[in-house]
């Protein structure tokens, strides 16, 4: 029999009274108090007014049980033992309402088969034994009961005052959210265009182009709400407690944010992510704090081209060439930014010549100044800006964090799923990529994981070794491959070989790299083109440079026109390292010595280093590490370069070598959030440079000296910046050194090495480094299962902060339930916390959601908890249910 038929067949007019009797006679009044009156308190079987007998529960239930059982036919396949111990099962049940922490109006919140399950999970024992038909007659029968006894409830003369209380207090929260609604909506004359402008918004920006894909005969570019990927961002290194949080949420409770990132690791994507779903206006509750912004997206390599100035806020629509522009209300931006409904994102500080970098940052200050209520994005790569560049300005600075080995999981299994795969070949890459300790160093952005994608299957499963190499393929396939498997030639039509395509298009790259340009001109492209075809007399006499530049544009795939008047690179990385290929077989070493201190030209030096010859590399490195002409810190910049640059150096005098590494050295440990990363940028030989914690002097008579108290506080932040610099290299190697740092004592390094766990295995770097980590005020994140299982197998962990996707049942389960003090959710648990009372010395709750608002009412059942902390700005309903001892407190949660 269905349980929904059992419900169905108990009459009102034979439950209803039976249920009254199970709670006390109503008395008078309005029932308008402070303090809720429990479920507990209500019931006639338990406390001073009982009125009723454990005998008499016991004959409620025995009745119920045998009208239901009459009712349906249940009663001739049950035997007369299994419903005299269904009806004790339901007694049991009813009697848990006695000790129940909720009071009537969260009970009927919860609704009936809700109620139902939670007292029935109160007394799971109670149907030990049974068959599975007296178990769903157990079921059906407290289902009904409940459903009677929220009905009992609404009727109450106390409940009608109490919710109308609860809902003035509700309509109060939600007229203020109308308000900032109302705020921010458009005014009646800009509607219209505001909707045509989110139409153009999330046309232009709303695909990704995938690399590789078009090999596969899959499109060229992809939706971008099926492609993208969310990665993590870090925060400042100068903070006491740094967190990772998702790269979507960064303007989350942050008005202005400055994000690094290396080159290809996403930023330009999130960017287009951004804008997009700000214009969908079809924002999941995480992204909220974007409904009713309007965006900007402000490439500066576009907005600077041709030597263009930095445009007003009016120009911002046609200095992206928007072709709707000319059709903006007058006036429109300006009552856009006044009424902070602005979300600019400007992207690429690094995409321009740093002399004029200074110049962008005043008119940022300026447009800031003007239009101060609005969310701004500033992107970069590490190296363009230098650390605190726009604090002062009140931007936090964040970095853009390489993949964690489930977010390389992850972008390898949608890859193959969008080109159309099998998933062999992804699990197969999968497999390679973990095993091969070089290969998985380089996956660790989105660029790369494409284009060892794409040379995987292009390949069938063979792969190249090393950054250059796979480049190098890479190119080949787009060059070459890619048309000849396409079918693409045809007689009479252009036909360029692979090394013309490289020759042609790598003088497009130099003249751009030198020109510290990221786009140029039409124009100018195809003049250098006219230039260069004299020399190759069998691509001239195919066609003219015009000719010649479409034939590149639309076949080579490394190149495009942002605009009708513009070209540049399918990305950077391209450009830098075809411009660097033209400078080796220009010989021009002095020149790009003489450019190596500027952050445009990183890439193309490693890459120099990679192309050139034995003797060439060791003039480039010398140049390099013996330039006397620089600052102090240009000069550690260069040698932290030439270090860089070693890995690339696949034959190389051992002089040279060691001389490089030794310079390297004088700069480790780093002592500054910069020196990490440049450290970082060197790659896994630095690992072999990084030094293992070293011990302060012992302690003087109290008080230390000024002196003292230095040192000890330079030897923590030399501790923190070396573990941060080895965390973000990854590789197995990196454990090694990080093991070193698991017995330290400073907060901050602890907080560092538990929150690098996702980045390397779980079980080797959990047992290697997270099993040693001093518990002390540490949260230990857990993003998934097996993370969770590890630390049960630990022992369990006091302080547990989990993010990704978790069921409560499945937390709760794979937790040391007895040990949790202190839990910070960042994960999507629900709305109701009831689950939460299966954590007896559960002290301290935080709750780092994004939603604006939170029902703590949930809450009151946890007798052990004392504190709740939400965001800044989080509405809160049901906090008077809570006991006096249970304290909320609203503060801004992360560190960053």
């Amino acid at each position: 029999m269905e349980p929904a038929v059992i419900g169905a067949r108990l009459a009102s007019s034979v439950v209803s009274p039976l249920i009254r009797k199970l709670f006390l006679t109503d008395g008078p009044g309005a029932g308008l108090v402070d303090k809720p009156i429990r479920v507990s308190g209500l019931v006639s079987f338990r406390g001073e007014k009982r009125t009723l007998s454990d005998k008499d529960l016991h004959k409620i239930s025995e009745e119920l049980v045998r009208r239901a059982a009459q009712s349906t036919g249940v009663e001739e396949l049950l035997p007369n033992f299994e419903k005299r111990a269904v009806a004790n099962a339901v007694a049991d049940s009813l009697r848990v309402m006695g000790t129940l922490d909720m009071d009537d109006v969260q009970a009927v919140k919860l609704g009936h088969l809700g109620l139902s399950r939670h007292l029935r999970s109160q007394s799971n024992t109670a149907t030990l034994g049974l068959s599975s038909d007296a178990v769903t007659l157990h079921a059906s029968v407290m289902n009904t009961a409940c459903l009677h006894i929220l009905n009992f409830f609404t009727q109450r003369s106390t409940f009608v005052p109490r919710t109308l209380l609860e809902q003035s207090r509700s309509i109060e929260e939600l007229t203020l959210k109308i308000d900032s609604l109302i705020a921010r909506a458009p005014s009646p004359a800009d509607g219209p265009f505001e909707d045509r402008y989110a139409r153009y918004i999330a046309a232009k920006h709303g695909k990704l182009s995938i690399f590789g894909l078009d090999l596969s005969g899959s499109p060229e570019t992809w939706r971008l709400d099926t492609a993208y990927l969310s990665l993590d961002a870090a925060g400042d290194a100068t903070n006491a407690v740094p967190t990772l949080l998702s790269a979507d949420h960064v303007l989350a409770g942050r008005n202005r944010v400055l994000l690094r990132g290396v080159a290809g690791s996403g930023k330009t994507t999130l960017v287009q992510w951004l804008a997009v779903s700000t214009a969908q206006k079809s924002l999941d509750e995480h992204l909220l704090y974007l409904y009713g912004l309007v965006p900007f997206v402000l490439p500066l390599r576009t907005l600077t081209r041709g030597g263009a100035t930095l445009p007003a806020p009016d120009e911002f629509l046609s200095a992206v060439d928007c072709p709707i522009a000319g059709l903006q209300p007058p006036g429109w931006f300006d009552r856009v930014l006044r009424s902070g409904r602005g979300l600019i994102l400007i992207d690429g500080i690094d995409e321009i010549p740093e002399d004029d970098r200074s110049d962008a940052r005043r008119w940022l200050q300026e447009l800031i100044g003007t239009y101060p209520g609005n969310r701004w994005l500033v992107t970069s790569r590490p190296s363009a800006v230098r650390e605190h560049w726009l604090v002062s300005d009140d931007f936090a600075e964040l970095d853009l964090a390489p993949m964690s080995r489930d977010n390389v999981a992850e972008f390898i299994k949608r890859w193959h799923k969008a080109a159309g795969i099998s998933d062999q070949y992804a699990n197969e890459l999968l497999r390679a990529v973990r095993a091969k300790q070089d290969l998985g160093r380089l996956a660790t952005n989105p660029l790369m994981c494409g284009l060892i994608c794409a040379l995987h299957q292009d390949r069938r499963g063979y792969l190249p070794e090393g950054r250059k190499e796979i480049y190098d393929a890479a190119l080949s396939m787009l060059l070459f491959r890619r048309d000849r498997e396409r079918g693409v030639y045809k007689s009479g039509s252009i036909h360029i070989s692979e090394a013309h395509h490289i020759q042609l298009i790598q003088k497009l790259a130099y003249w751009m790299i030198r020109n510290g340009r990221s786009e140029m001109d039409r124009t100018d492209a195809v003049e250098l083109l006219r230039q260069a075809l004299p020399t190759m007399p069998k691509v001239a006499e195919q066609g003219t440079a015009e000719e010649i530049y479409r034939h590149l544009l639309i076949r080579s795939g490394l190149l495009r026109e942002p605009s009708a008047d513009s070209m540049d690179f399918i990305h950077r990385t391209f450009q830098d390292y075809l411009g660097a290929k033209a400078a080796v077989e220009g010989l021009d070493f002095d020149f790009l010595i003489a450019n190596a201190h500027l952050d445009q030209w990183e890439d193309v030096i490693r890459m120099a280093v990679a192309h050139a010859r034995p003797t060439e590399r060791t003039r480039l490195l010398t140049g390099l590490i013996r330039r006397d002409d620089a600052s102090p810190h240009g000069m550690n910049r260069l040698h932290l370069l030439a270090a860089a640059c070693l890995e690339h150096a696949t034959e190389l005098d051992p002089a040279v070598r060691a001389e490089v590494q030794q310079r390297a050295a004088a700069l480790i440990p780093p002592r500054s959030a910069d020196q990490a990363r440049a450290l970082t940028e060197v790659g896994p030989v630095v690992l072999d440079l990084l030094p293992g914690p070293r011990e302060p002097a012992p302690d003087e008579v109290p008080p230390l000296s000024e002196q003292s108290r230095a040192e000890r506080q330079s030897l923590v932040h030399e501790a923190y910046f070396t573990v941060l610099a080895a965390a973000r290299i990854a590789t197995d190697a990196a454990i090694t050194v990080l093991a070193q740092y698991r017995g330290h004592p400073d907060l901050r390094v602890r907080n560092e090495l538990v929150r690098a766990w996702s980045r390397f295995d779980t079980d080797t770097y959990g047992q290697e480094v997270v099993a040693h980590l001093a518990e002390e005020q540490l949260y230990f994140p857990v993003s998934n299962m097996r993370e969770l299982r590890a630390l049960y197998s630990f022992g369990g962990r006091s302080r547990i902060k989990i993010s990704g996707e978790f069921t409560t049942a499945g937390f709760v389960n794979a937790c040391r339930t007895d040990r949790l003090t202190h839990l910070w959710v960042e994960a999507d648990m629900g709305r109701t916390w009831w689950w939460l009372h299966s954590f007896p010395n559960l002290r301290s709750l935080t709750i780092e959601t994004l939603h604006p608002r939170i029902d703590v009412g949930t809450l009151a059942q946890v007798v052990s908890l004392r504190t709740v902390r939400l965001p800044e700005g989080t509405l809160t309903t049901g906090a008077d249910l809570l006991p006096p001892s249970m304290k909320i407190v609203h503060e801004r949660l992360s560190a960053i």
